[in-house]
Protein backbone atom coordinates (compact mmCIF):
# COMPACT_ATOMS: atom_id res chain seq x y z
CA UNK A 1 0.00 0.00 0.00
CA UNK A 2 1.52 3.37 -1.00
CA UNK A 3 2.37 5.92 1.67
CA UNK A 4 -0.46 8.50 1.96
CA UNK A 5 1.95 11.28 1.04
CA UNK A 6 3.83 9.49 -1.72
CA UNK A 7 2.27 11.95 -4.19
CA UNK A 8 4.52 14.69 -2.79
CA UNK A 9 7.46 13.19 -4.64
CA UNK A 10 5.70 14.10 -7.88
CA UNK A 11 5.61 17.82 -7.04
CA UNK A 12 9.04 18.29 -5.44
CA UNK A 13 11.20 20.32 -5.26
CA UNK A 14 8.77 22.84 -3.77
CA UNK A 15 9.03 24.46 -0.31
CA UNK A 16 5.47 23.49 0.63
CA UNK A 17 5.82 19.89 -0.55
CA UNK A 18 9.27 19.59 1.06
CA UNK A 19 7.90 20.80 4.41
CA UNK A 20 4.96 18.41 4.22
CA UNK A 21 7.30 15.54 3.46
CA UNK A 22 9.76 16.35 6.26
CA UNK A 23 7.03 17.02 8.84
CA UNK A 24 6.62 19.67 11.53
CA UNK A 25 5.79 17.88 14.78
CA UNK A 26 7.52 20.65 16.73
CA UNK A 27 5.11 23.13 15.08
CA UNK A 28 7.87 24.97 13.31
CA UNK A 29 8.55 25.44 9.60
CA UNK A 30 11.80 26.20 7.87
CA UNK A 31 12.53 29.86 7.31
CA UNK A 32 11.21 31.84 5.45
CA UNK A 33 8.16 29.55 5.33
CA UNK A 34 7.60 30.17 9.03
CA UNK A 35 7.37 33.92 8.42
CA UNK A 36 4.90 33.33 5.59
CA UNK A 37 2.72 31.13 7.80
CA UNK A 38 2.72 33.63 10.66
CA UNK A 39 1.71 36.46 8.33
CA UNK A 40 -1.07 34.24 6.97
CA UNK A 41 -2.23 33.32 10.49
CA UNK A 42 -2.23 36.96 11.56
CA UNK A 43 -4.35 38.02 8.59
CA UNK A 44 -6.79 35.13 8.92
CA UNK A 45 -7.40 35.63 12.67
CA UNK A 46 -7.47 39.43 12.82
CA UNK A 47 -11.26 39.78 13.04
CA UNK A 48 -11.54 36.82 15.43
CA UNK A 49 -9.04 38.35 17.83
CA UNK A 50 -10.78 41.70 17.76
CA UNK A 51 -14.12 40.08 18.60
CA UNK A 52 -12.47 38.02 21.34
CA UNK A 53 -10.96 41.16 22.89
CA UNK A 54 -14.28 42.99 22.92
CA UNK A 55 -15.96 39.91 24.37
CA UNK A 56 -13.28 39.66 27.07
CA UNK A 57 -13.96 43.26 28.12
CA UNK A 58 -17.69 42.58 28.54
CA UNK A 59 -17.13 39.32 30.43
CA UNK A 60 -14.56 41.00 32.69
CA UNK A 61 -17.11 43.68 33.60
CA UNK A 62 -19.69 40.98 34.31
CA UNK A 63 -17.30 39.23 36.69
CA UNK A 64 -16.64 42.55 38.45
CA UNK A 65 -20.37 42.83 39.14
CA UNK A 66 -20.32 39.18 40.24
CA UNK A 67 -17.63 40.03 42.82
CA UNK A 68 -19.80 42.67 44.46
CA UNK A 69 -22.65 40.19 44.70
CA UNK A 70 -20.48 37.48 46.33
CA UNK A 71 -17.94 39.27 48.52
CA UNK A 72 -19.08 41.44 51.43
CA UNK A 73 -15.83 42.51 53.06
CA UNK A 74 -13.33 45.34 52.63
CA UNK A 75 -11.16 43.19 50.32
CA UNK A 76 -13.74 43.80 47.60
CA UNK A 77 -12.05 47.14 46.90
CA UNK A 78 -8.70 45.45 46.34
CA UNK A 79 -10.43 43.05 43.99
CA UNK A 80 -12.10 46.00 42.26
CA UNK A 81 -8.72 47.74 41.85
CA UNK A 82 -7.32 44.67 40.09
CA UNK A 83 -10.40 44.41 37.88
CA UNK A 84 -10.15 48.11 37.00
CA UNK A 85 -6.44 47.86 36.14
CA UNK A 86 -6.98 44.94 33.76
CA UNK A 87 -10.07 46.62 32.29
CA UNK A 88 -8.08 49.80 31.56
CA UNK A 89 -5.35 47.77 29.88
CA UNK A 90 -7.89 45.96 27.68
CA UNK A 91 -9.51 49.27 26.73
CA UNK A 92 -6.15 50.63 25.57
CA UNK A 93 -5.58 47.54 23.43
CA UNK A 94 -9.10 47.79 21.99
CA UNK A 95 -8.48 51.43 21.08
CA UNK A 96 -5.31 50.51 19.21
CA UNK A 97 -7.11 47.82 17.24
CA UNK A 98 -10.10 50.05 16.41
CA UNK A 99 -7.74 52.51 14.73
CA UNK A 100 -6.75 49.73 12.31
CA UNK A 101 -3.17 50.99 12.01
CA UNK A 102 -1.55 48.55 14.38
CA UNK A 103 -2.20 45.14 12.83
CA UNK A 104 1.42 44.15 13.50
CA UNK A 105 0.71 44.48 17.23
CA UNK A 106 -2.22 42.09 17.14
CA UNK A 107 -0.30 38.96 18.14
CA UNK A 108 1.69 40.47 21.03
CA UNK A 109 -1.41 42.32 22.24
CA UNK A 110 -3.35 39.07 22.24
CA UNK A 111 -0.67 37.42 24.38
CA UNK A 112 -0.50 40.33 26.81
CA UNK A 113 -4.29 40.52 27.02
CA UNK A 114 -4.77 36.87 27.92
CA UNK A 115 -1.87 37.09 30.39
CA UNK A 116 -3.45 40.14 32.01
CA UNK A 117 -6.82 38.43 32.23
CA UNK A 118 -5.37 35.23 33.68
CA UNK A 119 -2.97 36.78 36.16
CA UNK A 120 -5.58 39.37 37.13
CA UNK A 121 -8.17 36.65 37.74
CA UNK A 122 -5.66 34.64 39.79
CA UNK A 123 -4.89 37.68 41.94
CA UNK A 124 -8.61 38.36 42.43
CA UNK A 125 -9.16 34.75 43.54
CA UNK A 126 -6.26 34.96 45.99
CA UNK A 127 -7.56 38.20 47.49
CA UNK A 128 -11.09 36.81 47.80
CA UNK A 129 -9.88 33.64 49.52
CA UNK A 130 -8.38 35.71 52.33
CA UNK A 131 -11.87 36.14 53.75
CA UNK A 132 -14.07 33.80 51.68
CA UNK A 133 -12.61 30.32 50.94
CA UNK A 134 -15.73 29.43 48.90
CA UNK A 135 -15.08 32.07 46.22
CA UNK A 136 -15.02 30.15 42.86
CA UNK A 137 -11.64 29.69 41.22
CA UNK A 138 -12.87 27.73 38.19
CA UNK A 139 -12.97 30.87 36.06
CA UNK A 140 -9.19 30.50 35.66
CA UNK A 141 -9.81 27.41 33.58
CA UNK A 142 -12.05 29.47 31.29
CA UNK A 143 -9.20 31.91 30.76
CA UNK A 144 -6.87 29.05 29.88
CA UNK A 145 -9.40 27.57 27.46
CA UNK A 146 -9.73 30.98 25.80
CA UNK A 147 -5.94 31.03 25.32
CA UNK A 148 -5.99 27.56 23.79
CA UNK A 149 -9.01 27.87 21.53
CA UNK A 150 -10.72 31.26 21.22
CA UNK A 151 -8.14 33.91 20.35
CA UNK A 152 -5.95 32.07 17.87
CA UNK A 153 -2.71 31.88 19.83
CA UNK A 154 -0.05 29.48 18.66
CA UNK A 155 0.46 26.42 20.85
CA UNK A 156 3.65 27.66 22.53
CA UNK A 157 2.11 31.05 23.29
CA UNK A 158 -1.09 29.53 24.69
CA UNK A 159 0.84 27.03 26.81
CA UNK A 160 3.12 29.77 28.17
CA UNK A 161 0.16 31.99 29.07
CA UNK A 162 -1.67 29.18 30.82
CA UNK A 163 1.39 28.15 32.83
CA UNK A 164 1.86 31.79 33.90
CA UNK A 165 -1.77 31.86 35.08
CA UNK A 166 -1.24 28.66 37.09
CA UNK A 167 1.89 30.08 38.73
CA UNK A 168 0.00 33.28 39.61
CA UNK A 169 -2.84 31.20 41.05
CA UNK A 170 -0.50 29.18 43.27
CA UNK A 171 1.18 32.37 44.48
CA UNK A 172 -2.16 34.00 45.26
CA UNK A 173 -3.47 30.97 47.15
CA UNK A 174 -0.30 30.68 49.21
CA UNK A 175 -0.58 34.38 50.05
CA UNK A 176 -4.21 33.84 51.09
CA UNK A 177 -3.22 30.92 53.32
CA UNK A 178 -5.37 28.29 51.59
CA UNK A 179 -4.78 24.82 53.10
CA UNK A 180 -2.20 22.83 51.13
CA UNK A 181 -4.52 19.85 50.58
CA UNK A 182 -7.17 22.09 49.01
CA UNK A 183 -4.56 23.93 46.93
CA UNK A 184 -3.24 20.65 45.56
CA UNK A 185 -6.77 19.46 44.75
CA UNK A 186 -7.63 22.69 42.96
CA UNK A 187 -4.31 22.76 41.12
CA UNK A 188 -4.78 19.17 39.95
CA UNK A 189 -8.17 20.11 38.49
CA UNK A 190 -6.64 23.07 36.65
CA UNK A 191 -3.69 21.01 35.40
CA UNK A 192 -5.95 18.30 33.97
CA UNK A 193 -8.07 20.93 32.24
CA UNK A 194 -4.93 22.58 30.85
CA UNK A 195 -3.58 19.25 29.63
CA UNK A 196 -6.77 18.66 27.66
CA UNK A 197 -6.67 22.20 26.30
CA UNK A 198 -2.99 21.91 25.35
CA UNK A 199 -3.58 18.68 23.40
CA UNK A 200 -6.49 20.24 21.56
CA UNK A 201 -4.52 23.43 20.84
CA UNK A 202 -1.56 21.43 19.52
CA UNK A 203 -3.80 19.46 17.17
CA UNK A 204 -5.53 22.62 15.97
CA UNK A 205 -2.25 24.35 15.16
CA UNK A 206 -0.89 21.21 13.51
CA UNK A 207 -3.96 21.01 11.27
CA UNK A 208 -3.79 24.76 10.62
CA UNK A 209 -0.19 24.45 9.47
CA UNK A 210 -0.98 21.39 7.38
CA UNK A 211 -3.90 23.17 5.72
CA UNK A 212 -1.68 26.18 5.02
CA UNK A 213 0.92 24.02 3.28
CA UNK A 214 -1.63 22.03 1.26
CA UNK A 215 -3.62 25.10 0.19
CA UNK A 216 -0.43 26.93 -0.86
CA UNK A 217 0.73 23.83 -2.72
CA UNK A 218 -2.60 23.43 -4.49
CA UNK A 219 -2.55 27.08 -5.50
CA UNK A 220 0.99 26.67 -6.76
CA UNK A 221 0.01 23.63 -8.81
CA UNK A 222 -3.04 25.43 -10.18
CA UNK A 223 -0.93 28.38 -11.34
CA UNK A 224 2.13 26.54 -12.64
CA UNK A 225 2.93 24.12 -15.41
CA UNK A 226 3.59 20.68 -13.95
CA UNK A 227 6.43 19.83 -16.35
CA UNK A 228 8.55 22.98 -16.34
CA UNK A 229 7.45 24.65 -13.10
CA UNK A 230 6.78 27.89 -15.01
CA UNK A 231 3.60 29.91 -14.65
CA UNK A 232 0.75 28.64 -16.81
CA UNK A 233 -1.52 30.65 -19.12
CA UNK A 234 -4.19 31.18 -16.46
CA UNK A 235 -1.68 32.60 -14.02
CA UNK A 236 -0.16 34.74 -16.77
CA UNK A 237 -3.52 36.23 -17.78
CA UNK A 238 -4.35 37.11 -14.18
CA UNK A 239 -0.99 38.50 -13.13
CA UNK A 240 -0.38 40.40 -16.35
CA UNK A 241 -3.35 42.67 -15.63
CA UNK A 242 -2.08 43.33 -12.10
CA UNK A 243 1.47 44.06 -13.25
CA UNK A 244 0.22 46.27 -16.08
CA UNK A 245 -1.83 48.41 -13.67
CA UNK A 246 1.13 48.62 -11.28
CA UNK A 247 3.50 49.60 -14.11
CA UNK A 248 1.13 52.37 -15.21
CA UNK A 249 0.90 53.70 -11.64
CA UNK A 250 4.68 53.67 -11.20
CA UNK A 251 5.51 54.91 -14.69
CA UNK A 252 7.37 51.78 -15.86
CA UNK A 253 7.36 49.87 -19.13
CA UNK A 254 6.62 46.19 -19.62
CA UNK A 255 8.07 43.88 -22.26
CA UNK A 256 6.61 40.61 -23.50
CA UNK A 257 8.92 38.02 -25.05
CA UNK A 258 6.87 35.43 -26.94
CA UNK A 259 8.77 32.38 -28.16
CA UNK A 260 8.39 29.06 -29.97
CA UNK A 261 10.82 26.14 -30.12
CA UNK A 262 11.76 25.73 -33.76
CA UNK A 263 10.50 22.54 -35.43
CA UNK A 264 9.54 20.98 -32.10
CA UNK A 265 7.03 18.59 -33.67
CA UNK A 266 9.85 17.21 -35.81
CA UNK A 267 11.95 16.79 -32.65
CA UNK A 268 9.21 14.76 -30.96
CA UNK A 269 8.72 12.65 -34.09
CA UNK A 270 12.44 11.84 -34.30
CA UNK A 271 13.45 11.50 -30.64
CA UNK A 272 10.17 10.71 -28.88
CA UNK A 273 7.94 12.64 -26.51
CA UNK A 274 9.97 11.72 -23.43
CA UNK A 275 13.04 13.36 -24.94
CA UNK A 276 10.83 16.28 -25.96
CA UNK A 277 9.71 16.71 -22.35
CA UNK A 278 13.34 16.89 -21.24
CA UNK A 279 13.95 19.64 -23.80
CA UNK A 280 10.94 21.56 -22.47
CA UNK A 281 12.28 21.23 -18.93
CA UNK A 282 15.73 22.54 -19.93
CA UNK A 283 14.23 25.47 -21.81
CA UNK A 284 11.99 26.15 -18.83
CA UNK A 285 15.14 26.45 -16.71
CA UNK A 286 16.57 29.03 -19.14
CA UNK A 287 13.37 31.06 -18.95
CA UNK A 288 13.42 30.97 -15.14
CA UNK A 289 16.95 32.39 -15.25
CA UNK A 290 15.74 35.12 -17.61
CA UNK A 291 12.95 36.14 -15.20
CA UNK A 292 14.68 36.15 -11.83
CA UNK A 293 13.67 39.65 -10.75
CA UNK A 294 10.71 39.74 -8.32
CA UNK A 295 8.18 41.18 -10.81
CA UNK A 296 9.34 39.26 -13.89
CA UNK A 297 7.44 36.17 -14.99
CA UNK A 298 8.34 33.11 -17.08
CA UNK A 299 5.36 31.29 -18.60
CA UNK A 300 4.64 28.13 -20.52
CA UNK A 301 1.61 29.06 -22.57
CA UNK A 302 1.15 25.55 -23.94
CA UNK A 303 2.99 22.99 -26.03
CA UNK A 304 6.28 24.51 -27.23
CA UNK A 305 5.08 28.11 -26.76
CA UNK A 306 6.69 30.15 -23.97
CA UNK A 307 6.62 33.75 -22.78
CA UNK A 308 8.68 35.99 -20.53
CA UNK A 309 7.12 39.12 -19.04
CA UNK A 310 9.74 41.68 -17.97
CA UNK A 311 8.97 44.59 -15.65
CA UNK A 312 10.55 48.07 -15.87
CA UNK A 313 12.53 47.52 -19.07
CA UNK A 314 12.86 49.43 -22.37
CA UNK A 315 12.79 48.10 -25.92
CA UNK A 316 16.56 47.92 -26.40
CA UNK A 317 17.16 46.03 -23.16
CA UNK A 318 14.25 43.69 -23.87
CA UNK A 319 15.74 42.80 -27.26
CA UNK A 320 19.12 42.24 -25.63
CA UNK A 321 17.59 39.93 -22.97
CA UNK A 322 15.79 37.99 -25.71
CA UNK A 323 19.02 37.59 -27.66
CA UNK A 324 20.82 36.31 -24.54
CA UNK A 325 18.03 33.76 -24.08
CA UNK A 326 18.33 32.60 -27.70
CA UNK A 327 22.10 32.25 -27.43
CA UNK A 328 21.91 30.41 -24.12
CA UNK A 329 19.75 27.76 -25.76
CA UNK A 330 22.28 27.43 -28.57
CA UNK A 331 25.02 26.93 -25.99
CA UNK A 332 23.17 23.88 -24.66
CA UNK A 333 23.74 22.31 -28.10
CA UNK A 334 20.80 19.92 -27.86
CA UNK A 335 20.96 17.74 -30.96
CA UNK A 336 18.06 18.17 -33.43
CA UNK A 337 18.71 16.36 -36.70
CA UNK A 338 15.10 16.87 -37.75
CA UNK A 339 15.38 20.67 -37.78
CA UNK A 340 15.45 22.58 -41.07
CA UNK A 341 17.05 25.53 -39.27
CA UNK A 342 20.06 24.11 -37.42
CA UNK A 343 21.41 20.74 -36.22
CA UNK A 344 20.56 21.78 -32.65
CA UNK A 345 17.41 22.90 -30.85
CA UNK A 346 16.78 26.63 -31.41
CA UNK A 347 14.12 29.15 -30.51
CA UNK A 348 12.42 32.08 -32.22
CA UNK A 349 11.40 35.10 -30.13
CA UNK A 350 9.06 38.02 -30.77
CA UNK A 351 9.38 41.08 -28.53
CA UNK A 352 6.73 43.67 -27.73
CA UNK A 353 7.50 46.55 -25.37
CA UNK A 354 4.77 48.89 -24.15
CA UNK A 355 5.25 52.14 -22.20
CA UNK A 356 3.10 53.13 -19.21
CA UNK A 357 1.17 55.64 -21.35
CA UNK A 358 -0.13 52.80 -23.53
CA UNK A 359 -3.76 51.94 -22.76
CA UNK A 360 -3.77 48.63 -24.63
CA UNK A 361 -5.09 45.35 -23.30
CA UNK A 362 -3.37 42.03 -22.83
CA UNK A 363 -4.87 40.81 -26.12
CA UNK A 364 -3.38 43.79 -27.98
CA UNK A 365 0.12 43.35 -26.56
CA UNK A 366 0.00 39.62 -27.04
CA UNK A 367 -0.96 40.19 -30.66
CA UNK A 368 1.99 42.57 -31.13
CA UNK A 369 4.42 40.01 -29.71
CA UNK A 370 2.81 37.28 -31.81
CA UNK A 371 3.32 39.32 -34.98
CA UNK A 372 6.97 39.84 -34.04
CA UNK A 373 7.31 36.08 -33.47
CA UNK A 374 5.78 35.41 -36.90
CA UNK A 375 8.35 37.76 -38.44
CA UNK A 376 11.16 35.84 -36.73
CA UNK A 377 9.84 32.56 -38.10
CA UNK A 378 9.35 34.00 -41.58
CA UNK A 379 12.92 35.32 -41.56
CA UNK A 380 14.32 31.81 -41.08
CA UNK A 381 13.73 31.12 -37.35
CA UNK A 382 16.33 31.11 -34.56
CA UNK A 383 16.03 34.90 -34.45
CA UNK A 384 14.73 37.76 -32.28
CA UNK A 385 12.32 40.25 -33.83
CA UNK A 386 10.24 43.17 -32.57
Amino acid sequence: MPHPRAWLEDVRPCPYADQLASGFRLLRFNQPLEREYRAHAQDSTYSVKRIALYGAILIWLAFAAFDFALVHSPVIWWMFAVRLSVFSLLLIFAGLLIQGRHAHLLQPLSVVSIMALGVGAAVVVGIAHITDPTYPYEGLLLVCMAAYFLIGLRFREALGCSLAVLVAYVGGELFAGVPLSRLISNLLFLLIGNAMGAIGCYLLEYKSREHFLISRLMRLLADHDSLTGLHNRRSFNRQFEQLWRQAQREGHSLALLLSDIDHFKAYNDRYGHQAGDKVLERIGGLLKDAARRPLDMAVRLGGEEFAVLLYDIDQAEALQRAEVLRKNLELLAIEHQGSATAPIVTISIGVSCFPPTDSGTLAKHYEQADRALYKAKAAGRNQVMS
